[in-house]
């Protein structure tokens, strides 16, 4: 039996990179292979309930079913925004570095001789979940601050968290100073727990925001983004200190494309809402959606070996890792609207350059 200590853990699975990439075709059919073993991982034993099936036995179509894609509230954003949390964590040095010197722009007299910054997640949907809120509050100082960029004595951290947990609505009462405060993914800090910063994490840079009460972005490496720190102003006046991580061998933005593939897969098998229409994998990544719509019965065991014998084979891998916070669950929970075809094709995929 779990102990009290291993309960309060999630287990959570990550796509990390293990070698440079290779031939571009191979390298999205590995990295697409780990993120559907990651989301066939996460498949909850309610979620298998559901689906009256074991694990190795799920076919395409009913993980489309179950899966959880949506932005900002799938294994998309909130692994790297735990990445991100992570690497703080771990004292890395290439998250740690950029985002000091953003901490110090931001604030330069209340993180003068910062040098090991403190992370604490939030994301108000994750604030719902029993205990989650409490902690992220326990976790801060008495005397914990928020720092808006604005004059004027700083709110007090556990009052305005509490009211930023409720999401979007709670923005009327969080007033000019903090009115955006609620989409924060991570609360950054001081050793001693004191001054906070609130830091929006987005794994695509076209979806970074910013508004009152956010002070820093985090984003991986672009095309039109290099690597460093960067300071945004908005229209309407609102600045955010970008931290762009470094993306050696273009790692993120294949992850994306891969992502995109799988993702349009899903919807479409698991009729799920259209997202928007300018995030489209490219016409490679295409090509694997189309592959993998037309094995939609197939077991998803046989899909990853044929993704697998088309892939660069040790490029990417699933990590999974016991964290330290109260994760809500990962999945929607679907019924299908008929059983799963018994005998289907077996999956082989084409070269795609």
């Amino acid at each position: 039996m779990a102990t009290k200590e291993e309960k309060a853990l999630s287990k959570i699975s990550f796509v990390t990179q293990k070698a440079p990439v290779d031939e571009r075709g191979r390298a999205l059919y590995a990295v697409a292979r780990s993120i559907i073993r990651a989301l066939v991982d996460q498949i909850p034993e309610s979620g298998l309930t559901v689906l009256n099936t074991d694990r190795a036995d799920v076919t395409l179509r009913q993980l489309a079913y179950v899966a959880r894609l949506q932005r900002d509230k799938g294994m998309r954003g909130d692994g790297f925004e735990w990445a991100v949390h992570e690497a703080i964590q771990g004292a890395e040095p290439t998250v740690i570095e950029p985002l000091v010197s953003a901490m110090k722009r931001a604030s330069p007299r209340g993180f003068k001789g910062l040098e090991h910054p403190e992370s604490l997640l939030f994301g108000y949907e994750r604030a719902k979940y029993l205990g989650f809120l409490e902690a992220v509050i326990d976790n801060a100082s008495e005397e914990a601050v928020i720092l808006p960029d604005t004059r004027g004595r700083p709110p007090a951290f556990d009052n305005w968290v509490r009211l930023a947990a409720t999401g979007e609505a709670a923005e009327p009462q969080l007033g000019a100073r903090l009115k955006k405060i609620w989409r924060t993914d991570l609360f950054v800090s001081d050793q001693e727990r004191h001054r906070h910063l609130a830091v929006t994490i987005k794994s695509n840079k076209e979806q970074l925001e910013s508004g009152p009460g956010l002070r820093i972005g985090v984003v991986p490496e672009h095309k039109d983004l290099p690597a460093g720190v960067t300071k945004q102003t908005s229209k309407a006046g609102d600045s955010l200190w970008v931290v762009t991580l470094p993306d050696p061998h273009g790692f993120m933005g294949l992850y994306n494309d891969a992502y995109g593939a799988v993702g349009e897969a899903v919807t479409t098998l698991g009729r799920h809402g259209r997202g928007n229409y300018w995030q489209k994998p490219t016409p490679m990544a295409q090509k694997i959606q189309q592959q993998l719509e037309d094995y939609a019965d197939v077991k998803v065991a046989e899909i990853e070996w044929a993704l697998n014998e088309a892939a660069q084979q040790d490029l990417a891998d699933v990590e999974s890792r016991l964290l330290s916070v109260d994760a809500p669950d990962w999945l929607h929970l679907g019924q299908p609207d008929r059983e799963a075809i018994s005998l289907a094709p077996r999956p082989s995929f084409v070269k795609l350059d």
